[in-house]
């Protein structure tokens, strides 16, 4: 991983965009079950809960496709300090939002999400793990075993490429993976995996990273995901908050 230090070039991201299009869940829609608890827009898609970045190469080749996407200019102070951090490496951007989403071009973020590559101790490539900030929003979180074993197979493969060609994507994502392990040990709580092979994987806490099989029905479920009691309170405070909902009818969670 990450042996080429001149880094991911225009070409690798076409590349990835040609070959990861497949949707986390063909049998779900994730969006219509976290929209409902946020005004109708989709956590994902919201900028005020993510601002989506792009490598510079990467932007340069979306500016070519379309014109979906524009440089994000915050005004609150806090908005102001996430993009300057973003853009020590990366260019902070904005779509048109859902409504308008052009799913060809969207970023690799926005592709992957709620998913990172996650890397062992050793810098080994171990599956896909998840941005842990997102638990209580994001309902793939709380259902890891609806995610499509083609976008498992497609997140892989792109993820394999970019941090073998680009070192620094590669060293950013291996401390993500390191953060992960300090925070979930500090919890006491094993880290749920998507093994290179679609299967499902857990790494002990306190262990040293070690990995081992685990049961996807037993990974746990986080807020208003916890259960349809707590997504029906968290719907109904909601529309007091942003009124009426625009989504119809709330879809039924799979069983």
């Amino acid at each position: 991983m990450g042996k080429n230090q001149s880094g991911a070039r225009k070409k690798h991201y076409r590349t990835i965009y040609e070959n990861f299009r497949a949707p986390v869940s063909s049998a779900h829609d994730c969006g219509k079950y976290c929209a409902p608890l946020n005004g109708g827009t989709p956590v994902c898609c919201d900028h005020d809960h993510a601002i989506p970045a792009a490598s510079p190469p990467e932007w340069k080749v979306m500016k070519k496709r379309t014109d979906m996407w524009k440089r994000h200019k915050p005004t609150d102070a806090q908005a102001k300090r996430e993009v300057a951090e973003i853009e020590e490496t990366c260019v902070a951007i904005v779509c048109n939002g859902a409504k308008y989403c052009e799913r060809d071009n969207r970023l690799l973020a926005c592709r992957a999400f709620p998913f990172y590559p996650y890397f062992t101790k050793d810098g080994e490539f171990a599956g896909l793990a998840y941005y842990w900030i997102f638990e209580d929003r994001c309902w793939v979180i709380s259902n890891i075993e609806q995610v499509d074993k083609t976008y498992v197979k497609e997140f892989i493969e792109s993820y394999d490429m970019l941090t073998d060609v680009d070192e620094g994507e590669y060293l950013a994502f291996h401390e993500q993976s390191a953060s992960m392990r300090r925070v979930f040990s500090r919890r006491g709580m094993p880290i749920p995996l998507i093994g290179l092979e679609g299967e499902y994987l857990q790494v002990l806490p306190k262990s040293g990273g070690k990995i081992v099989p685990a049961d996807p029905k037993k990974y746990p479920k986080f807020g208003p995901y916890r259960s349809r009691k707590a997504y029906e309170k968290a719907a109904k405070e909601s529309e007091e908050i942003y009124g009426p909902p625009e989504w119809g009818e709330m879809p039924p969670f799979p069983s």
